[in-house]
């Protein structure tokens, strides 16, 4: 980040000992799920501890879930997890993909950000588990001169489990500022035109390069417990929304797109068709032996996407029979993603600047 000592002063008119304060300014604070240290077992458990933790994310009563957590599941999971983030972790800059790609996309959206507004707006990103954890950052940007954050979850869709948290995280951080700042979070965006069209853009480019067209396209979100459906969470509605939206914006039949959802955890019955089930499913039953497979719940490609759904999800597919698996990329930090989240920013903005 930027040395800010020189944008200290003490206020005109104050007194001699006042404290020097940084020049006032507007932050914008992009978050994004998390990621662990690193895939050793001690990195992976304090991860998913944090994870597995939170009730928002998992809602049965500590003293029926915490012994469980504890003595079983942080016992043997840490070791499966490491596994599978070693297999896509990038090695040259010790990382995980996602916080590889969340720093892209901060970089380029502050560079719009600030041709937008010059230098009163600045971008930065937290996560809400591990690090940089959105409390560190909340304290950093309010001890650079943010008087007003905006407060920017990156997901299309909302669920307690993703925004909702993920806000909360934020409010509580707010709540150790001695001087708070205004603050505003920032709305799902799942029907966006823009989002929809850099989607659309993103598959009509995957299949103009693709030497054997798909015969269907699986849209795969990240699944959630059908209770947190039927007590109200809109992430389904908001899901389906998104796959016809696409759909209707590509100009297909119905029967050229399915929606499934992905990462079930637990005894519960979750969101169905489960993807890892549907894709088989396609192959045996319905002789769809080329697909491709997209996840616009995620802004950014992660373990969900790099390592369940195009190793578990595309073995699942070809051991059933199916011959041609096309996986298409989260938007990342493609230019028209950028313009997107850069867009939504702005309108976010309004009434502070501009």
């Amino acid at each position: 980040m930027k040395d800010e000592d020189s944008d200290l002063k003490v206020p005109e008119h104050a007194a001699a000992d006042h404290p020097a304060i940084p020049r006032q300014r507007i932050g914008v604070l992009i978050a994004n799920l998390g990621t662990p240290d690193g895939y050793d077992y001690w990195s992976m458990r304090r991860y998913l501890n944090e994870f597995l933790s939170d009730q928002r994310v998992i809602d049965y009563p500590a003293w029926k879930w915490q012994p469980l957590l504890q003595l079983i599941i942080l016992t043997k999971r840490p070791f499966s997890s490491g596994a599978a983030y070693k297999s896509i972790w990038n090695e040259d800059k010790g990382e995980s993909p996602l916080m590889t790609i969340t720093k892209e996309q901060t970089k380029a959206i502050s560079e719009e950000i600030t041709k937008r507004f010059g230098e009163d707006v600045e971008v930065d990103f937290c996560m809400r588990y591990g690090n940089p954890s959105t409390r560190s950052k909340v304290r950093e940007m309010v001890a650079r001169g943010c008087t007003k954050l905006l407060f920017f979850p990156l997901y299309p869709h909302y669920a307690g489990a993703t925004s909702g948290t993920a806000n909360d995280e934020f409010f509580r951080a707010l709540m150790k500022e001695k001087w708070q700042p205004a603050a505003r979070t920032v709305p799902a965006y799942f029907d966006n035109p823009q989002y929809i069209d850099a989607l659309a853009q993103s598959v009509e480019a995957a299949y103009s390069k693709a030497e054997i067209t798909p015969d269907l396209l699986v849209v795969s979100y990240h699944g959630m417990p059908k209770r947190y459906l039927m007590e109200g969470d809109p992430y389904h509605c908001q899901c389906q929304k998104t796959t016809r939206l696409l759909k209707e914006r590509l100009g297909w039949a119905d029967d050229k797109i399915a929606t499934t959802f992905q990462s079930v955890f637990g005894p519960e019955e979750w969101l169905r068709p489960y993807t890892v089930e549907e894709v088989a499913r396609l192959a045996r039953e319905e002789g769809k032996k080329n697909i491709a497979v997209i996840a616009p719940a995620f802004s950014a490609d992660c373990i969900e996407t790099l390592e369940e759904i195009n190793e578990e999800i595309q073995e699942s597919f070809v051991e059933a029979g199916g011959e041609s698996f096309l996986y298409i990329p989260c938007l990342n930090a493609e230019p028209a993603h950028i313009d997107v989240l850069s867009d939504i920013i702005t309108d976010n903005l309004k009434g502070w600047i501009g």
